[in-house]
């Protein structure tokens, strides 16, 4: 059975899944008989848009059918995450049945327990926690050249922070942006709930990573979620960055395996 911090690092992504809608136009949820269904700025299935199952009892099949009916409003694909802890066994077999496609690796869901130590910044570098949206279009700017690597569009982050003044206004949000002589070039999100820290698009530009900026940015992140109070930081990581926080002290939990709809429900 997983423990109270790993149950709180899951409930961390649904909340920061649940507050990732207000921060664009587009933006909607319904929260209801157990199950959240989030939909972002971007139409892109696997960024902003997907089901969770909030209460354990609930049947899986509710949850595909409720995310059904609301994208099919919508008019978008969405996306389940499965947890390989046992947990979601039926929620994958209904994924399975209902016809999601699995798409990717498993991710790990990593988490660290303590204050890491920080080793400053490199000469001409500058850390900036973001407070206007400036700062915002900053962050955006570098996580889209960022995650580029990864084949995501270039619209998406512009979609999915278009609301800059909301995100700088939400109390349980922090960011910070690191400036390469004025540029920014590395850039991480915290987000915090119930006494937990949850990092998200921890980021570098391509031309500067070999600064050991993304170690600068997620122990800048990390911190300030630990002085916000949380007991324990946890993240999903990217092929790219999963050595790097484990060489900071971050451990795997278990993975999640993403589901699914590409093209809108009927």
């Amino acid at each position: 059975m997983p423990d109270a911090q790993t149950r709180l690092g899951h409930q961390n992504l649904i909340a920061y899944s649940r507050a990732t809608t207000h921060w664009c136009t587009k933006g909607s949820f319904l929260d209801e008989g157990g199950v959240l269904v989030y939909a972002g700025g971007s139409w892109i299935p696997v960024i902003g848009n997907g089901a969770f199952a909030t209460e354990d009892d609930v049947p899986a099949d509710e949850v595909i059918r409720r995310a059904d009916a609301f994208f099919a409003r919508l008019g978008r694909g969405y996306s389940v995450k499965v947890r390989d802890t046992g947990e979601d066994a039926a929620l994958q077999a209904a994924c399975e049945k209902h016809e999601l496609v699995a798409f990717g690796d498993p991710v790990p869901q990593m988490i660290c327990h303590h204050v890491l130590e920080s080793r400053g910044a490199p000469e001409g570098v500058v850390l900036r926690e973001v407070d206007d949206e400036r700062g915002v279009g900053d962050f955006a700017a570098v996580d889209t050249e960022a995650y580029a690597t990864y084949g995501m569009p270039a619209e998406v982050f512009a979609d999915q922070f278009d609301r800059p003044d909301r995100l700088v206004a939400d109390p349980d949000a922090r960011i910070v942006v690191a400036y390469l002589n004025g540029r920014p070039v590395a850039a991480a999100l915290t987000f915090f709930t119930a006494g937990v820290g949850g990092l998200q698009w921890v980021g570098t530009v391509p031309d500067a990573r070999h600064m050991n900026l993304g170690r600068l940015v997620t122990e800048w992140a990390t911190n300030v979620a630990f002085a916000m109070g949380a007991t324990s930081v946890t993240l999903q990581a990217s092929a790219m960055g999963e050595s790097l926080y484990a060489k900071l002290g971050y451990e795997t939990l278990y993975h999640y395996r993403e589901f699914v709809r590409w093209t809108p429900p009927a």
